[in-house]
């Protein structure tokens, strides 16, 4: 046996081992515990049930659609977002590394192919049955996204098997070798909060017609995003941690409409409509609707912001989380569109929440 062999043995038995010793261990939190990325650890599995993949991922988004009803999942550390249904417009922008698309329908998504590097096709039996998904990770073995099949549930149609089939078999990659390179991903370094001229970037954040300004402001300024929200004293301030239970359970009761937005540096899942059950279960802030959940690690929330953005159509105001490590976890707004204040009602909730 290889040394590279012997690596890959070596590790899916110690992930039998952990799975065996704490039953209730998902993938990536055994990936966690092994000191491994996600995509190394399921890449163990290569030739068992998994399939690597390769090929044009924009082709291979452009696609989904045929797949009929699905679950898109999106994460990062602090949250998960959940959608079922079918993929629908997709318009891919873009080429090579700067390529991206946006999906709008039951699942939407904002997607940066850039982040994008391994692919597998997983058909796993579970205790609930063929588990069959399509995921995708990034250049340090993240995951990026996770597309689910979907048995037919009453009046719901399951997803396309044959289609799902297809789609592998033309992606499938020539090499199947559970050897996997992953690199370390460094984040562009911006200035130190004391280099910043918050006076400047205060003055661009006052002239801003469209919250996509945002991100060219930030880029201007070379800021990180929480410094700059810590800068802007009179467009950000911080509110109590658990304000976002309340958020979340006064729009279930009153039917308010919202987004959330979630992601990675791949992919951002985007949520936009009412909530129903709110529920909380040791950590986790969860949204449990039928073709919607969202699952949320309120331990991990570090601070908690409202955010205002002014632009041609209003001030759009947002509550933003952000782990210890200064990455955000999670957005929420009114649900609005470009042309059209945002809801009235969404800003005085937000506006009634306990400032720190």
């Amino acid at each position: 046996m290889s040394t590279v062999a012997e690596s890959t043995s070596t590790l899916r038995e110690a992930w039998k081992t952990l799975q065996s010793e704490k039953p209730g261990l998902r993938i990536r939190e055994c990936a966690q515990e092994l000191g491994v990325s996600e995509a190394e650890l399921l890449a163990t599995t290569v030739g068992e049930y998994t399939t690597r993949l390769e090929g044009d991922w924009t082709q291979l988004v452009s696609r989904l659609p045929e797949l009929g009803r699905v679950m898109s999942l999106t994460r990062n550390d602090g949250c998960v977002l959940e959608h079922k249904g079918p993929f629908q417009k997709i318009e891919i922008m873009g080429s090579g590394a700067r390529a991206m698309a946006t999906v709008i329908g039951p699942i939407e998504l904002r997607v940066f192919f850039g982040g994008w590097k391994f692919g597998f096709a997983v058909k796993q039996q579970t205790p609930r049955g063929l588990q069959q998904s399509i995921q995708i990770f990034d250049q340090a073995g993240t995951a990026v996204m996770k597309v689910f099949l979907q048995e037919e549930q009453g009046n719901k149609k399951g997803s396309n098997q044959e289609a799902f089939d297809k789609l592998v078999a033309d992606f499938t990659a020539v090499d199947q070798s559970s050897v996997m390179n992953v690199e370390t991903i460094s984040e562009p370094p911006t200035k130190a909060i004391a280099e910043v001229d918050a006076q400047a970037l205060t003055s661009d954040w006052a002239n801003m017609k469209d919250t996509h300004d945002f991100f060219g402001m930030l880029r201007k300024h070379n800021v990180n995003r929480l410094d700059a929200l810590h800068l802007a004293k009179a467009y950000a301030w911080q509110i109590n941690k658990d304000a976002l239970k309340t958020v979340l359970e006064t729009a279930a009761t009153t039917k308010l409409p919202i987004m959330i937005f979630a992601g990675n540096r791949g992919n951002i899942q985007i949520h936009q409509g009412k909530v129903q059950t709110i529920r909380v279960m040791d950590n986790w802030l969860n949204v449990l609707d039928p073709d919607f959940n969202m699952h949320l690690r309120e331990d991990m929330i570090d601070t908690l912001w409202v955010v205002k953005k002014p632009t041609t159509d209003g001030v759009v105001t947002s509550i933003e989380a952000f782990d210890s490590r200064k990455n955000m976890i999670a957005q929420f707004f009114g649900l609005r569109k470009p042309g059209i204040p945002e809801l009235r009602d969404w800003a005085l909730l937000v506006e009634g929440l306990q400032k720190v």
